[in-house]
């Protein structure tokens, strides 16, 4: 591919190969590949667009050491590893350094703990702007909205990415427009209409939300934010992998376990890992774990079988629930090229991760989240995993987005008078 010579990415197709100049996708608003993609009800995408780059040229320009010196959070800081207009005065035509900087993410993310006897890493992404992994998608869309002159973004979310959105567009002065499930869990909803986002609650599943908001993208025009439907939200994930480089200096896990929806966390850790494979800074790519329920598994299905037969999907962990995978295909490709596998889990072994992991390492998870330490703990019992290799767990949302997971397992308390603490404590010491 010819890169444009104001442009230094392009587009190729996952499914069929093709390529377009950035100038060419772009500037007719295309989201699939033309020639290819569908996006159909109940199925997964086809024709899902791969961002790349120069690596040749990259190398010239870019080196190992100075990279590593960057600070994890600031992604600005390599301008050139992201599909935006560049600018000789900020690293971004049309964005401040101002606007960059309330964007930016945690500069400590990965964390050392020990569960279970077994010393791990924790990818802790609970401490985002919006408290959810989906910033880093959120952010990247936002920023090429801004820099194309678009003022409204909308898309379809079982809670996660919609509030994700809504907070960044509130930051940045656009406007969200998000569609949910009915069983949203309530602390999303709140927060999505806590950022100011006009919300449409759909009486149906996640699925049902994310093809009606692809009807109504279509009459109105809006810059649409769906996961995978948009490439970039593939794009901006792959800063986990920047940031896991960055903060471990190079060294990066033997392992890392990741909770599956649709798949998009998935495609973006190896996107990112791929592209240090092409500057030539690694030699491998971690193994990715992929996490899923067992009342949304069709991920895993695939991964074993090769076969997808959609089937309405049903856990407690809302923001990995997905019927019908919209990036099945690149996150089966991902787990596949990196050398990983996937299996899923209960919900009540998630829950049991859950209250683990907050008991013993004092991180409060959503279910979602807990989903990389339920996966875990399933296979150190099953001896999948080796004890001595390094290992990573996803740690993707905060526990307080759902109080409904936090009360399976904490006692509603019992107020006392006063008098009646004081009567107890006096028994106790007596």
């Amino acid at each position: 591919m010819t890169i444009d010579k104001n442009m230094h990415y392009y587009y190729q197709c996952f499914s069929c190969n093709k390529e377009y100049s950035a100038e060419e996708f772009e500037s007719a608003g295309h989201y699939l590949c033309p020639a290819c993609g569908k996006a159909e009800k109940n199925r997964p995408l086809t024709g899902v667009m791969r961002i790349l780059y120069d690596y040749n040229h990259l190398r010239k320009i870019l080196s190992r050491d100075t990279f590593l010196k960057s600070t994890p959070g600031r992604f600005w800081d390599y301008p050139q590893l992201w599909p935006l207009m560049p600018d000789n005065k900020s690293p971004f035509k049309n964005i401040s350094l101002q606007q960059l900087q309330i964007l930016s993410l945690p500069a400590n993310p990965v964390l050392n703990y020990s569960l279970s006897s077994q010393s791990l890493l924790v990818f802790d992404d609970t401490r985002n702007p919006t408290f959810s992994y989906k910033d880093r998608a959120s952010i990247l869309v936002a920023l090429k909205a801004i820099q194309n002159n678009i003022h409204e973004i909308t898309m379809a979310s079982t809670g996660n990415a919609g509030s994700s959105i809504a907070g960044i567009c509130a930051r940045m002065g656009l406007k969200a427009h998000i569609f949910v499930p009915k069983a949203i869990p309530l602390a999303k909803r709140l927060q999505i209409q806590s950022y100011g986002a006009q919300l449409y609650l759909v009486d149906g599943d996640y699925d049902q939300a994310f093809d009606l908001n692809l009807e109504v993208t279509t009459k109105t025009g809006w810059y649409n934010r769906n996961t995978a439907y948009n490439p970039l939200t593939i794009e901006g994930k792959k800063s986990a992998a920047f940031d896991m480089f960055l903060a471990l200096q190079g060294n990066l896990p033997d392992w890392i376990f990741v909770p599956v929806g649709d798949g998009v966390i998935l495609a973006g850790l190896y996107k990112g890992f791929y592209d240090l494979h092409q500057l030539g800074w690694i030699e491998k790519l971690p193994k990715l774990i992929a996490i899923q329920s067992t009342g949304s598994a069709a991920v895993v299905r695939y991964f074993e079988t090769g076969i997808f037969e959609y089937e309405p999907a049903e856990t407690i962990a809302d923001s990995i629930h997905a019927g019908a995978p919209r990036n099945l295909f690149m996150a089966d490709d991902a787990i596949k090229r990196s050398g990983g596998f996937a299996f899923a889990v209960d919900d009540s072994e998630i829950i049991f991760a859950q209250e683990k992991i907050s008991k013993n390492l004092g991180i409060l998870t959503e279910p979602a989240a807990a989903a990389s330490s339920a996966g875990f703990l399933k296979s150190m019992k099953k001896g999948l995993v080796n004890q001595h290799d390094k290992t990573m767990l996803m740690f993707t949302g905060n526990g307080l987005k759902d109080f409904g997971s936090l009360e399976r397992w904490n006692e509603t308390p019992v107020a006392k008078s006063v008098v009646q603490w004081r009567e107890e404590f006096s028994c106790k010491n007596e």
